[in-house]
């Protein structure tokens, strides 16, 4: 695959969105890597890129603002091209129990989680639309499937990324883009580092926490050609914690 295919991965500073980038720039896709508090980290994976013989760049914006999506992707669109996928992986948890849970705990994971996917997917669908190809792969959550005690927040923006998706698939399916879902379970990564891991690993039938790299090969596989008569669906990967 040539790197005249690009691919937009947003929040891959860190975590599972860096592995993701890692993973498709491996695959031949040019990364525009999207950050928001993180532009050291981005720019330094895009270094890590680039000396691997692929093809990135960081693109600042927050995905909850908007004006600053559109204000960063519409010209870069114009200029280098349709995004032939979008990853939409920023995230965040502010976990607490609904009864103790403010109304910023609840909005920021909302907006950054759930709207955040419509924002930057409005800009790029359009696109996509015209080109008449794409994908679109939303990292969504074991707990939105579930649910997950002192997760309420976290677990409704993840099972409302599920819901859009699936709708989203039936918009577009007839300009040959596909929208799927992948919700990983626990995953080693900042995010739970401050979980109890052996308790935790024994709820999980594997065993264990899964990596980061293996939800980025998931992603792959939705994203390459291979892929191409799935759409609408919820891949999960989590050990085997909800079947």
């Amino acid at each position: 695959m040539s790197t005249d295919r690009i691919a937009l991965v947003t929040g891959a500073s860190r975590g599972i969105g860096r592995a993701i980038a890692l993973r498709l720039a491996r695959d031949g896709f040019r990364i525009w890597a999207n950050y928001s508090a993180g532009k050291d980290a981005a720019e330094s994976l895009c270094r890590e890129i680039e000396t691997a013989a692929g093809k990135a760049q960081a693109v600042g914006f927050s995905v909850r603002d908007s004006k600053a999506v559109r204000e960063a992707l519409t010209p870069l669109i114009e200029k280098e091209g349709v995004p032939h996928v979008l990853v939409s992986n920023a995230g965040i948890t502010k976990d607490g129990l609904l009864a103790m849970m403010s109304d910023e705990e609840w909005a920021s994971v909302i907006e950054t989680n759930l709207t955040g996917f419509f924002n930057v997917s409005r800009v790029v669908v359009r696109e996509m639309l015209r080109k008449r190809a794409g994908r679109v792969i939303a990292v969504s959550s074991v707990s939105g499937q579930a649910g997950n005690a002192g997760q309420v927040n976290y677990a409704a923006s993840k099972a409302g990324l599920i819901g859009a998706c699936k709708a989203l698939a039936k918009e577009v399916a007839k300009r040959n883009i596909t929208v799927n879902v992948v919700a990983p379970g626990f995953i080693d990564t900042d995010m739970v580092k401050e979980l109890p891991r052996d308790e935790l690993a024994r709820q999980i039938p594997l065993g264990r926490f899964g990596k980061a790299e293996e939800i980025a090969a998931a992603v792959s596989f939705l994203a390459g050609d291979e892929a191409g008569y799935i759409t609408g669906q919820v891949l999960g990967i989590n050990g085997g914690m909800y079947m």
